[in-house]
């Protein structure tokens, strides 16, 4: 499965009412850290099926990010039950994101 783009549009269908957990990368294209770390998540989407992988733009969704109290990126969200659980800040490894997911 691929990364999927989510937007305050599909947010909650893809999001809040996920029947698996759900990675949320918050993120912007002018972010160095966050384009380093974009491979890995496209590798781990594709590599796994236990849960699901999104990117939110926070320069396009803003209000999802302040929702969210998002004031550093890249910032991982995870999402079980529609309900965070777990929350990550800065470049990680691919190991560490895994781990994330894992806990």
């Amino acid at each position: 499965m691929a990364v999927i783009e989510v937007t305050k549009e599909n947010f909650e269908a893809e999001v809040l009412r996920s029947e698996i957990p759900v990675l949320a990368d918050f993120n912007a294209d002018w972010c160095g850290p966050c384009r380093t770390m974009r491979p890995m998540l496209d590798e781990l989407a594709e590599e796994q099926s236990a849960y699901k992988i999104v990117s939110i733009n926070i320069d396009d969704e803003d209000e999802l990010a302040e929702e969210y109290d998002v004031s550093s990126i890249p910032c991982l969200v995870v999402f079980r039950g529609g309900e965070e659980a777990d929350r990550s800040v800065g470049l990680i490894s691919k190991d560490s994101i895994a781990a994330l997911m894992e806990e």
